[in-house]
C-alpha cells in the first residue's frame, strides 16, 4: 500500500468522524506553488470550526495564519475561499496588497524568508440542517417523510441545536392539538425560523395569546403562517412540499450562491 493511499484513508476517516458528530470544518488544499514552498500543490488539511488543522498539513507557520483566518471566515459565511499567499513583493508587481478580493481570490502577505507562494482552496462543511417538525397529523408526517430527501436532519422534539454553525427551522403542524404549547416551546428555543400550519386568522388568535405569556413581539411576529408557498395544495403531501419549497427558498437565502456542496456532511 503506497503511504498516499494510507493518508487519504486516514482523510477520509476524520471527515467522517466529523459528518457523524454534525461538527463543522473546513478542507484547504493547495491547488499551487511556486518557488520555495514547504508543502506543494495537492496538500491538504482539515481545520476546525476555530482554525486548528485537525489532519494534514499545509506548510509552516507563515501560511498557517492566513489558512486559519479564511478557514473561519469560510464556516462563517458558509461560502467557499480562495486565498493567494505571496511574498509582499509579488503582490505589489499584481497591484494588490494584503486584504485585498480581486476576482473571487482573496490575497495575503507571505513573510517568510523562502519568499514562495500557495495558493489555497478553502471549502467548509456544515452540519446537515435541522427541521423540527411539532405534531402528528397528516402534514406533520408527510413533512417528516419528505424532508429526508432534501438534506434535512428531521426530528420531532426541540433542543439545543448542535453547534451555532447548524442551521435550525421548526415547523409546527399540530392543527388544533396542543398548537399553543408547540409554539411556546418553539419560541422558548433560539431556532433560526419558525413556521405554523394553519390560518393567518387562527395564528393571529395564538399570537395573542403568546403575546399574554410574554412571549416578545418580535419573535412572535417572525413566524411564518400560513406555513408553505402558495402552490394551491390540498393533500397534507402537497401542503408539505409547499412547505419544504419554502424551506429551501429560506435556506439558500441565507447562504451564499455556489454552496450546494458544503452542506449535509
Amino acid at each position: 500500500m503506497k503511504p498516499q493511499t494510507i493518508l487519504d484513508f486516514e482523510f477520509g476517516k476524520v471527515v467522517e468522524d466529523l459528518g457523524a458528530r454534525q461538527q463543522p470544518f473546513a478542507c484547504a488544499t493547495i491547488v499551487r506553488s511556486s518557488g520555495a514552498t514547504a508543502a506543494k500543490a495537492g496538500a491538504k488539511a482539515i481545520l476546525a470550526a476555530d482554525g486548528t488543522i485537525l489532519h494534514g498539513w499545509l506548510g509552516g507557520g507563515c501560511t498557517r495564519g492566513a489558512v486559519k483566518r479564511f478557514a473561519v471566515q469560510a464556516l462563517k459565511d458558509g461560502k467557499p475561499q480562495m486565498v493567494s499567499i505571496a511574498p509582499e513583493e509579488q503582490l505589489e508587481a499584481l497591484g494588490v496588497a494584503p486584504g485585498d478580493e480581486v476576482d473571487g481570490t482573496h490575497f495575503a502577505r507571505n513573510g517568510c524568508p523562502s519568499r514562495g507562494t500557495i495558493d489555497v482552496f478553502i471549502e467548509p462543511y456544515l452540519p446537515q440542517p435541522e427541521l423540527v417538525v411539532l405534531g402528528a397529523s397528516p402534514v406533520a408526517k408527510a413533512l417528516a417523510s419528505l424532508a429526508p430527501s432534501l438534506h434535512w436532519s428531521v426530528t420531532d422534539s426541540v433542543t439545543a441545536k448542535t453547534t451555532p454553525a447548524q442551521q435550525q427551522v421548526i415547523v409546527i403542524a399540530t392543527q388544533g392539538q396542543g398548537d399553543l404549547d408547540a409554539l411556546k416551546s418553539a419560541l422558548s428555543g433560539t431556532p433560526d425560523y419558525v413556521a405554523f400550519v394553519g390560518s393567518a386568522r387562527k395564528y393571529a388568535m395564538l399570537a395573542g395569546k403568546l403575546s399574554e405569556a410574554g412571549f416578545p413581539d418580535a419573535a412572535i411576529q417572525a413566524v411564518n403562517s400560513p406555513a408553505g408557498l402558495d402552490l394551491g395544495a390540498i393533500t397534507p403531501e402537497e401542503i408539505a412540499l409547499s412547505i419544504l419549497a419554502q424551506l429551501v427558498q429560506h435556506r439558500r437565502q441565507n447562504t451564499q450562491p455556489g454552496t450546494e456542496q458544503v452542506t449535509d456532511v
